[in-house]
């Protein structure tokens, strides 16, 4: 892959010295998975981009989707079929027209995102299609079981060609620089137009503001917040948090997807079994040997994720057992090296012999179905500001993510946000220049000695949540979470205001914001629908499927 392009920078002083003297983009871009990298691709084609990335430009959560993206392929599918499945694991809450958008205009993505690189796995007659849980048919296209990288290693190279796209490594935005903030004649309640963001070098822990005509968020999401998560260590809800900071409407925050089959070993971190097993016939077992799934659903282990998530959790308290099984005996070895090379190679290096012995699995945090409220377009209620990818909730998703939706997500909104703004970038008449915007205020603010207590309440916050705001809830869990939540906040903003910027701590800051907005959000819905389920509101309530926005 290229690293050294024409658009990166040939060390840090060369950085820093088109920070200090041209810190103005027309595009600023936070995240760089496959919704900020496209967003990024597209805008470059009549603008010039900022693209930040929180750690390496091809680190993040598009990288480790291994099951694949969905959209209609086969002759035998159709958008009809696409759409129905999508509305019925969304569990009543989706927004239909933005579901007929993102399925009828993804395989048009789909071509775009093959012509920029990205190679799927084929077969005898075409582009091979997997299937996995709520699908009715073969539509998920991917690239064996590692889609995500082939995604990301393809787009991450594109970016890099292109010159007109800026790309910061080891960057994340603090606060988005509000216009109300800066300007003493503001009266309005909210605090008007984005400027653009104050953004931290990981590396230095130098705070610089960043201004910008149009501010994208495609930050990803928010697994980090519970203790078990498929979600890498980026996952700490940096985009939501600094909207909501902002301004931003927030929605559906208590639809925080847990992925049914993670890996269940204890030197394994983060490490998802795939749902494409299960569309190829492996079945969910309990310590008995039984398929229990057959008790829960019609689809019995290929029904929607979160009925899966919600049964084997269900079973484990019925039984004590501290997982369940994946079993795939019936599947050659040769075949399931072929189809399946990554968890393959993840198991047997974890002294697992499949094939031939079923894998220990258990659900973990993996995707927020919610996030910042954003029209068709990705604009959200503030105006400079969009949101593209799982930072957004777009209404696609519902109460429940369709498996391999969210990828699909991502490409489709990234080129509707750009269609969009293209008209608005030309009428639009800059507020914040690089002169008129302050620089970060450090205050009094010293160096932090430790990092143990950021490390401990990290940990406290993503504990609780496992324990009080996981797969089954119950409102005494959910206010003794808010109670303790409230506790922990003043601590983290004492030290917030206290000690220099570190991405720890900026981390730390956006994780109980994130966690307080689930807990408030799970508070405010008095009834049990796709992700969320309370047991004492166990029934679904038609008056109730709208979506709940902060």
């Amino acid at each position: 892959m290229a690293t050294s392009q024409s658009n990166s920078f040939k060390d840090e002083a060369e950085k820093q010295s088109f920070l200090l003297t041209s810190n103005r983009a027309t595009v600023l871009i936070a995240g760089s998975g496959i919704a900020g990298l496209s967003a990024a691709i597209h805008f470059s084609e009549f603008s010039d981009v900022i693209l930040l990335a929180k750690s390496t430009l091809e680190e993040g959560n598009t990288r480790y989707a291994q099951g694949g993206i969905a959209t209609v392929w086969a002759d035998d599918d159709s958008f009809e079929e696409h759409i129905s499945d999508t509305l019925e694991a969304g569990a009543g809450l989706c927004q239909k027209n933005a579901v007929e958008v993102c399925v009828k205009e993804g395989p048009a993505r789909i071509r775009e995102l093959i012509n920029w690189g990205v190679e799927f796995s084929k077969d005898d007659v075409g582009y091979s299609l997997h299937q996995e849980g709520g699908h009715h048919k073969r539509r998920i296209l991917h690239s064996h079981d590692f889609t995500g990288t082939a995604i990301e290693d393809a787009l991450t190279q594109k970016a890099r060609s292109i010159p007109t796209i800026k790309i910061l490594e080891n960057h994340m935005v603090v606060d988005l620089i509000m216009e109300g903030k800066l300007n003493p004649h503001h009266h309005s309640s909210s605090l008007g137009e984005c400027l653009g963001a104050y953004v931290l070098n990981c590396e230095t822990n130098e705070v610089l503001p960043l201004a910008s005509d149009l501010t994208i968020l495609a930050s990803g999401g928010a697994g980090k917040v519970y203790l078990y998560t498929t979600n890498p260590d980026l996952a700490t809800g940096d985009g939501i948090a600094v909207a909501y900071r902002a301004g931003a409407r927030i929605a559906n925050m208590e639809f925080m997807q847990f992925h049914p089959t993670a890996l269940f070993h204890p030197n394994a971190k983060s490490f998802l079994i795939t749902e494409a097993l299960r569309g190829e016939g492996a079945i969910l077992r309990n310590q008995k040997g039984e398929d229990f799934m057959k008790d829960y659903h019609e689809m019995a282990s290929l029904a929607p994720r979160y009925v899966v998530s919600q049964s084997i959790d269900k079973e484990l308290k019925k039984t004590g057992d501290s997982h369940v099984w994946l079993d795939l005996r019936h599947m050659s070895e040769n075949t399931f090296k072929e189809k399946f090379p990554q968890v393959y190679q993840a198991c047997r290096q974890y002294g697992i012999n499949v094939p031939q012995e079923m894998i220990p699995v258990v659900p973990a945090a993996h995707y927020m179905c919610g996030g910042i409220l954003t029209d068709l377009n990705a604009q959200t209620s503030v105006k400079g500001l969009l949101a593209i990818g799982e930072v957004a909730c777009t209404g696609l998703h519902g109460a429940n993510r369709l498996a391999s939706n969210s990828l699909l997500e991502g490409a489709v909104f990234a080129k509707r946000a750009a269609d969009h703004a293209r008209e608005y970038l030309v009428k639009h008449t800059p507020v914040g220049t690089p002169k008129t915007l302050p620089a970060w205020d450090t205050g009094r603010a010293v160096d932090i000695e430790e990092q143990i207590d950021i490390a401990a309440t990290w940990r406290e916050i993503r504990t609780l949540m496992w324990n009080y705001v996981g797969i089954v809830r119950s409102d005494r869990r959910l206010r003794r979470a808010r109670e303790r939540l409230a506790l922990i906040r003043h601590e983290v903003n004492e030290d917030y205001w206290k000690f220099n910027l570190s991405r720890d701590l900026v981390e730390l800051r956006n994780l109980l914001i994130v966690a307080e907005l689930i807990v408030e959000c799970a508070i405010r819905r008095k009834e049990s629908r796709g992700l969320h389920l309370n047991v004492d509101y166990p029934d679904a309530v038609d008056a109730l499927a709208h979506d709940t926005i902060i």
